[in-house]
């Protein structure tokens, strides 16, 4: 998931703007599903957009061709216990490193195992129920004692990590009865959260505090790697943990799992090689308790070259008309593409959501390599935006003009190998397409090595916190 820059692996994506002629390898052959709904639907509340209208503009879906030649993983594969890795093209099948059967030759062993088979090689392919070729996989081979690595955990009540050191903070109880779990982090103070010699792996991180949105847009996390000067990892604490306009809604993701009452955790590996330095900011005007976990290995045998887990946060309110948001400002160098939680606050009536992800990779000016059909269908969503939470894709939060989305491309990788791009259209559907202005922010992960270039700068806490808040109804 880091990135192993020296991997031959390209990106791609073809969908109705991107001809496969332009493609020089990948899958081919299976035929593409077409939803049409059985009536016009109002997103969202707003202006439905009819089928008609669509050709109008050249986007009308064609209908579904005749049922194809389905592939399906053999049994056999499933059982020897192998990674499924897809190894190239064909029309109508997919080819692994194991039998590979079709629709029809497995008629004749019956409905029920072609579809146990169908499920189980979904599974497999997310990364489910498999054991993994990698020995040092401690998540998919939880039975591997591995030797080289050592466990620890880092909180308040054990602030270095070391062994035997944790709890020994006295409380009214006693020595060792919760003495010291949380901190309050004045106005401008900043609290080192953890400095970790290497090399190593962090594997999940918890945090809770006050869940109102000024304060989780105040309080700012900063992560350092392996002896940089400047920060990999510079975001507000909300975003940073899954929740755009800090508004807390209780949700789960392959990257956070959030409580409703802002118990906030991540999951995405953070390896280094030397160091890991972590701090917490608040930024705000107000006392704000902190309570925190750092949960991580040592010892951990990384690859050369592996990237380490960079954070931004971005913000514009407004918008600039006809100008693209940023999610990634240009990057150098190799990396790959995790995802965003992408916040906006439509400013305007109507449906904001026509805009398309463009992704710029290795060399892309004018045009790019993968190019969306819109903002609800980049987040896997249709016809306006949901309150949808899924694994890879969804939506957490759709509430009076504010609205959380996330994309995470963890079995859809996106990488490069010179540089990338990626940003995402303000356009809006009022009788036909328009362009249009709104509030938007990002919170982007993405893996690169170090050392790394400096991350843009971060909007300042006036900025950040401007408009999180819903305005109260009117006074009747």
């Amino acid at each position: 998931m880091f990135v192993d820059t020296s991997s031959p692996v390209v990106t791609n994506s073809i969908l109705w703007g991107n001809s496969p002629d332009a493609i020089d390898a990948g899958l081919g052959g299976l035929p593409l599903p077409v939803i049409r709904p059985d009536e016009d639907e109002d997103p969202g509340g707003r202006e439905p957009r009819t089928e008609d209208a669509w050709r109008s503009i050249g986007r009308a879906r064609a209908k579904p061709e005749p049922e194809a030649d389905v592939p399906v993983i053999g049994e056999q594969a499933l059982r020897a216990g192998r990674d499924p890795r897809i190894v190239g093209g064909g029309t109508g099948r997919l080819q692994c490193g194991a039998i590979v059967r079709t629709a029809a030759e497995d008629k004749e062993e019956g409905l029920e195992m072609k579809q146990q088979v169908l499920c189980a090689s979904i599974f497999a392919m997310a990364g489910f129920g498999m054991v993994s070729a990698d020995p040092g996989d401690v998540i998919r081979n939880p039975f591997d004692l591995d030797p080289s690595i050592e466990s620890r955990s880092i909180s308040y009540e054990n602030p270095t990590g070391e062994r035997g050191a944790g709890g020994k903070t006295a409380s009214q109880l006693g020595v060792g009865r919760k003495g010291s779990p949380a901190k309050d982090l004045k106005p401008g103070e900043a609290s080192v959260l953890c400095d970790i010699q290497g090399p190593g792996c962090i594997r999940h991180i918890w945090v809770t505090t006050r869940g109102e949105p000024i304060n989780l847009r105040s309080m700012v996390i900063r992560a350092w790697w392996d002896g940089q000067e400047h920060p990999s990892i510079e975001c507000p604490l909300g975003d940073f943990m899954g929740i755009a306009h800090g508004q807390v809604k209780a949700y789960q993701s392959a990257v956070h799992s959030v409580g409703e009452r802002a118990g906030m955790n991540i999951w995405l590996p953070m390896p280094f090689a030397k160091r890991a330095r972590f701090t917490m900011t608040n930024e705000g005007d107000k006392d704000s308790v902190l309570f925190y976990q750092i949960d991580y290995t040592i010892g951990d045998k990384l690859p050369e070259g592996f990237g380490r887990l960079h954070v931004l946060f971005r913000r514009e309110n407004p918008t600039t008309l006809t100008k693209d948001f940023e999610l990634l400002p240009k990057r150098t160098g190799a990396g790959r593409f995790i995802g965003s939680v992408i916040g906006i606050h439509a400013l305007e009536g109507d449906w904001w959501g026509e805009g398309e992800i463009k992704v710029y990779l290795d060399g892309d000016t004018e045009f790019p390599t993968i190019c969306g059909t819109g903002s609800e269908d980049y987040v896997g969503l249709s016809w306006g935006i949901q309150q949808t939470p899924f694994l890879y894709n969804g939506c957490s939060l759709n509430e009076k003009n504010y609205v959380c989305m996330y994309r995470w491309h963890l079995p859809d990788p996106i990488v490069w190998r010179k540089d990338a791009r990626i940003t995402i259209q303000q356009i809006g559907w009022r009788n036909g397409l328009y362009e249009r202005r709104d509030d938007w922010s990002c919170a982007t992960f993405w893996y690169e090595p170090t050392p790394s270039a400096a991350l843009p700068p971060m909007p300042d806490v006036k900025a950040r916190t401007a408009d999180v808040v819903p305005p109260a109804p009117a006074k009747k």
